[in-house]
């Protein structure tokens, strides 16, 4: 198992502030799975305008975050993929069961089931601590930016 800090995640992901959603790769299996992090601050553009006076991440924000841990685990499964870009294109049977607030601390969970066409399929979940935040099941395609 490796972990990542946000230099090594800059390197394999196009993502830069505000959008870039990982803060460190905690645990990450090649062609298996990935666990990182994503520290939710009120210091993020969306919670001005979601919720005035009740800040809660938008889910879309944490699929997202989800997508790109899954997009780093691509990256570390396949190797250098020659400027090429993961591209989150599906996903299924989302779920969301907790807010995310800020000061929560996101962690962020991904498991490659398998790739059919040049299509990886994962099951994702994003937990706060013990409590389930989202889940689903998503596609990423590795295709020229």
């Amino acid at each position: 198992m490796t972990a990542m800090d946000i230099k090594e995640i800059l390197e394999h992901l196009p993502h830069r502030y505000p959008f870039l959603l990982v803060d460190r790769v905690l645990e990450l299996e090649p062609g298996q799975r990935i666990l990182a992090l994503k520290n939710v601050t009120m210091n993020e553009p969306f919670f001005p305008g979601h919720f005035p006076g009740h800040p809660i991440m938008p889910g879309v924000m944490i699929i997202e975050a989800l997508a790109q841990a899954a997009a780093i685990l691509t990256f570390k499964s396949t190797g250098q993929l020659g400027g090429r870009v993961v591209y989150f294109v599906g996903i299924d049977e989302c779920r969301f069961k907790t807010p995310v607030v800020p000061g929560d601390q996101l962690l962020l969970e991904a498991h490659h089931e398998r790739t059919l066409r040049g299509i990886g399929k994962f099951t994702a979940r994003a937990r706060v601590g013990d409590r389930l935040a989202a889940e689903a099941k998503m596609m990423c395609a590795v295709r020229d930016p």
